[in-house]
């Protein structure tokens, strides 16, 4: 239970610290305080859980319909202009299935707003790795088609299942791990640069693997940043926020799998207080309960 309270915590604090950071090229990590609130990224991440709860695994209707209500009840959670678009559309007609394929020209999103959120999958699904990369696909391709952009979510839900799995975590093994469950070049390539990674300087490690909200440009910068540091949450959190760019979508990614691995006993006393803290906590009670009745 800690893991998955662990896990879920880790995304909102990763991210409520990220955020007063997000595109500076050089955050002061001694300034770091969790003073402000979560965005986008810890809002949708308890839309698919409050989905798969209510409806005991994946529902893709029930999953957009939660995200558009929460959107609507608080858009000024810092959403990108990708989802209120695609919410827009489906209110004024177009198939909720069928408008997130439209957005670029009919490519999709590649961007990592499904892989921010898919937290909760990798927790539900953490025994089925097979049955985890399908719901993980489902749950991008409601905002996000592009073939990297639902890889990119894939892969975060297993690295999120593999660090709840692992009481002790080999940084490399961990690597070679993620590198084998990848399905595109792309990231195949960028996990195994990632290993090769594990104590370069700041400035190599965001020349190699990004920083950027493109999923290929920080999900792996965000399981790198806890494989670096895979024994300490704070350590793991404050590195790949101090990457720069996209902080607070890297600090939520880099969030989920530490506090899945260490659990919510792992995350500092002076940030275990999140906003809603103790929402997030009973609905990762609930999805607990859920995994353990699912297998």
């Amino acid at each position: 239970m800690s893991r998955f309270s662990g896990c879920m915590l880790g995304v909102a604090v990763g991210d409520a610290l990220g955020a007063s950071f997000e595109g500076l090229m050089n955050p002061r990590i001694d300034k770091m305080n969790l003073g402000g609130r979560w965005t986008d990224d810890t809002h949708m991440m308890l839309g698919i859980a409050e989905s798969l709860v209510a409806r005991g695994g994946m529902d893709d209707r029930h999953m957009m319909e939660r995200f558009m209500a929460n959107y609507l009840q608080e858009p000024w959670r810092g959403y990108g202009p990708g989802p209120p678009t695609i919410f827009r559309m489906v209110r004024e007609g177009v198939p909720w299935d069928q408008a997130a394929s439209r957005l670029f020209h009919g490519n999709g999103s590649f961007g990592n707003g499904s892989a921010m959120r898919v937290a909760p999958i990798g927790l539900l699904y953490h025994h089925d790795p097979e049955t985890l990369r399908e719901m993980a696909y489902r749950s991008s391709a409601l905002t996000h088609t592009h073939e990297l952009g639902r890889e990119g979510a894939s892969i975060q839900a297993y690295a999120v299942a593999l660090a709840l799995e692992r009481d002790e975590i080999d940084s490399l093994g961990f690597l070679e791990e993620i590198e084998a469950f990848a399905r595109s070049q792309v990231y195949v390539d960028k996990i195994r640069v990632a290993a090769e990674l594990l104590e370069a300087d700041r400035e190599e490690v965001i020349r190699s693997l990004g920083h950027s909200i493109e999923a290929f440009n920080s999900v792996p910068t965000a399981i790198y940043s806890f494989a670096r540091n895979p024994r300490d949450f704070s350590d793991a959190v404050t590195y790949a926020i101090s990457l720069g760019g996209d902080t607070d979508t890297i600090g939520a990614m880099c969030g989920a799998i530490s506090g899945a691995h260490h659990g919510e006993d792992g995350i500092p006393d002076k940030w275990r207080e999140v906003e809603r803290a103790d929402y997030i906590r009973d609905l990762a009670a609930k999805l607990e309960r859920l995994a353990e009745t699912s297998r």
